[in-house]
């Protein structure tokens, strides 16, 4: 194998490299993206689960009342 042999090789190797080198780049800023939208989503869902259960908490509490005017009349 000549010089001009193993220079192409070399220069396809770093050509490689490079291009893994971006990708595992453009793959951690995806995956850091993705945790953010995760853990937004995971908030958003707590969030969401609260007004829930205060939304049937007040609903109960009116049903109560409700059943307690019934009684008096």
């Amino acid at each position: 194998m000549d010089h001009a042999d193993l220079l192409a090789q070399l220069q396809a190797l770093v050509a490689r490299v490079d291009t893994l080198a971006e990708r595992t780049r453009r793959l951690g800023e995806e995956n850091r993206s993705l945790r953010q939208q995760q853990e937004q989503l995971v908030g958003e869902r707590s969030a969401l689960l609260a007004k829930n259960e205060q939304a049937r908490v007040r609903v109960e509490a009116m049903i109560a009342r409700l059943k307690s005017l019934e009684q008096h009349t």
